[in-house]
């Protein structure tokens, strides 16, 4: 997939269209999760982690993930991905120029939604205490319930 010039700042509060994700728009959605500057990993370090280009086809193709991608003039600037099996919201990033304009509200809406179209069980997801995500989840209703082995706090979302 060619590289769609990415709009303006200005462009982006008016022309937000979110959309489901499919296996097409991996390469975009790498392109985003190495570009933001909290939680920032490399390709390698993603790699390195079980999470490459393939395994997030495959996770997409077999239907046990859900993703959307934000687009702005026709260019991904954001994405979310949710795991069915899991019960979590496993991926929200937004390009750092596109911060602040709602897209990851509505990302996180649309995985959540479909998590909640699922079943009645709490969603969850992992972000460190000293985030901005942490805040930005909590102030969208999100509550503390307990800790992962890594120490993390385990956020929860009920219906």
């Amino acid at each position: 997939m060619s590289a769609v010039p990415l709009p303006n700042k200005t462009e982006a509060r008016n022309s937000v269209n979110v959309r489901p994700a499919s296996s097409d728009d991996v390469s975009d959605i790498f392109r985003v999760r190495t570009s933001v500057r909290e939680n920032h990993l490399s390709e390698e370090e993603l790699s390195d982690l079980g999470i490459t280009r393939d395994s997030v086809s495959g996770l997409l193709r077999s239907g046990e993930a859900g993703a959307w991608c934000a687009e702005v003039d026709g260019a991904i600037v954001g994405f979310s991905m949710a795991r069915q099996p899991e019960r979590d919201i496993f991926a929200l990033f937004v390009l750092p120029q596109f911060e602040g304009r709602g897209i990851g509200s509505s990302l996180l809406d649309a995985a959540a939604a479909w998590l909640h179209a699922t079943g009645p069980k709490p969603i969850r997801l992992n972000t460190e205490r000293t985030s901005r995500a942490f805040r930005f989840y909590t102030n969208r209703g999100w509550r503390e319930t307990g800790f992962f082995e890594d120490g993390d706090p385990i956020l929860e979302l009920s219906d």
